[in-house]
Order: structure tokens, then C-alpha cells, then sequence
């Protein structure tokens, strides 16, 4: 299997982290322990870790604060990739930041927490209408195209589109990457990852392990297939979930988080699993387990 691919027009690895689980619980607040997340931070860096997933309303500020403190000066290849469109209130509630004038103030917070003066990618993290997000999607990507001019951001990605609005957003600006939720029980995201196929842009999941609502890695280990693919490498369940993402596209590239090394160890372990075609339609009987929608 191949371990690089493009981001945009740069090599990265495929095997990134998501820096979200280093705050406090809810992602608000600071970890229990901060040298133990700074010692992830190193760790990941250690093991060829090449890219890292934050947002500056993860705490708020939190994790970019500890993602500075413990990699600035940062390593010339590593990519920091933000997201934009929500703030934090002083109890941890997620509010809505989706106009182009909140947008710019969410790249600006992430530059000046994070202090870089470009970020290699921002992604616009788009909220359902219901949540009190009507802005239209040209104005939104407009406000990042522009930034984009300016110098402060390279690329730019779109969170948590649905086909239409992944469609839309590709012809508005160049896109580098989407990243929805996705993981092998959770496949609704399929037609959306089908149009990354076809652009040949990246497709980050989030989730790859399944999210809380879907059981997580727990329901990935009583899965019978999962199980007998595992014992067939000596691997985990949650290995042979992250190696199957990485056997589904040449363009995925996967940001696990965790908050412990040992967990981040496995977790960029599974990148050099190799799923013959046998595990892969074995794997397919997986149970899909269906998300919760508003």
C-alpha cells in the first residue's frame, strides 16, 4: 500500500492526526494532564506524522496553544490544517461563525494561536441551515479565496457538505480536500467520496473509528468480520478499520486522535497493513450502523 499521497499538489503522509481529543472534555478547557498531550504531539512527529488536524475553537485555544508550545519552531513538513465556522461561548457551547466576516476572524485566531503567518489548509466547516447558517456557500468560500490571495491560507477544504454543496464548492474554488464523517460502518458519505474519486481530491474522514453515536471502536472490535480480519494480521479491530479506509482510495488520508502515545502508536501502525483482496470482500459484510439525523 502506498503511505503518501497529494494534498492539493504537496506529498504528505496518509497517516495524519487529529489534534481534537488533546482539550478537556467536550473539547473545551484545558487536557487533564498537558505534558502527556504534548508528549502525543511529539510522538506523532517521531513516527513521520506529517500532518495535524486542529481548530483554534478546539478549547478555545487550547490544543493550537499546546500544538505551539511543544512543535514551534515547526518541522518544514508539516502541514497545520484548520477549520472555520463556529465559536465557543464561556460554558463550551458551539455557536455558529459562518459569515464571511466571522470566517476571516476564525483564519486570523488560528494564525495568531498557532503563530504561523499561513496555514496550509483551511477548511470552510459548514452548518445545516437549522443551525442558523443561511450564509450562502459563495460567500463563504469567497471570504477564504481571498485570504487565500492574501497569503494566509494555501488551500482550502469543505467539512460536512453533503454531494450537492461538495459539487458546488468545487466549482467555486479549487478544493483540496473534503472531510465528512466516514468509516467502515458508516458508508452513507459514499456518493460524496465517489465525486472526490472523480476530482481525484483528497477525502478525510472524520470519525474513522465511528463516532460515540455509532459505538466507536467498542462496535468495531464485536463486528464478526472485523474480528476474524484482525486475528488473520495480529492486529486490532481498529487497525484493520483504518486500513481498509486506506485500501478504499489512493486519496484518503486519515487523522485519528487520540490523547495517549500508545493509541497514536497503533493507530500509525495500521499504515503498513496490507489487505489482500480476500480481507477486503470479507470486510464488506461489515454492519453498517446508521447516524443520528436531526
Amino acid at each position: 500500500m502506498n503511505t503518501t499521497t497529494l494534498l492539493g499538489d504537496k506529498p504528505i503522509n496518509r497517516m495524519g492526526y487529529g489534534a481534537m481529543q488533546l482539550a478537556g472534555p467536550g473539547v473545551f478547557g484545558p487536557p487533564r494532564d498537558p505534558e502527556a498531550a504534548r508528549a502525543v504531539l511529539r510522538r506523532a512527529i517521531e513516527l513521520g506524522v506529517d500532518h495535524i488536524d486542529t481548530s483554534q475553537f478546539y478549547g478555545p485555544d487550547v490544543v493550537n496553544d499546546l500544538i505551539c508550545d511543544t512543535l514551534h519552531p515547526y518541522p518544514e513538513n508539516l502541514k497545520l490544517v484548520t477549520k472555520v465556522g463556529a465559536r465557543r461561548d464561556e460554558r463550551g457551547g458551539w455557536i455558529p461563525a459562518q459569515t464571511p466576516e466571522e470566517l476571516r476572524e476564525g483564519v486570523e485566531a488560528n494564525l495568531r494561536s498557532l503563530r504561523v503567518e499561513r496555514v496550509d489548509l483551511v477548511n470552510l466547516r459548514r452548518l445545516p441551515a437549522s443551525h442558523g447558517s443561511g450564509v450562502p456557500m459563495a460567500e463563504q468560500l469567497g471570504a477564504l479565496e481571498d485570504l487565500r490571495h492574501e497569503g494566509k491560507l494555501d488551500l482550502i477544504g469543505v467539512s460536512n457538505v453533503d454531494a450537492e454543496g461538495a459539487e458546488q464548492a468545487m466549482d467555486l474554488v479549487p478544493v483540496a480536500q473534503i472531510q465528512n464523517s466516514y468509516s467502515i460502518m458508516d458508508r452513507e458519505d459514499d456518493p460524496i467520496l465517489e465525486l472526490a474519486r472523480e476530482r481525484s481530491i483528497a477525502f478525510v474522514p472524520f470519525f474513522p473509528l465511528g463516532s460515540a453515536f455509532t459505538g466507536g471502536p467498542a462496535k468495531l472490535a464485536q463486528d464478526p468480520a472485523i474480528t476474524r480480519v484482525a486475528a488473520k494480521h495480529g492486529a486490532t479491530a481498529s487497525q484493520i478499520a483504518l486500513a481498509w479506509l486506506l485500501a478504499h482510495y489512493e486519496r484518503m488520508l486519515l487523522i485519528p486522535g487520540t490523547s495517549s502515545v500508545a493509541h497514536l502508536e497503533e493507530n500509525v501502525a495500521a499504515s503498513e497493513l496490507e489487505l489482500d483482496a480476500e480481507d477486503l470482500a470479507a470486510l464488506e459484510a461489515v454492519v453498517q450502523v446508521g447516524r443520528p439525523h436531526a
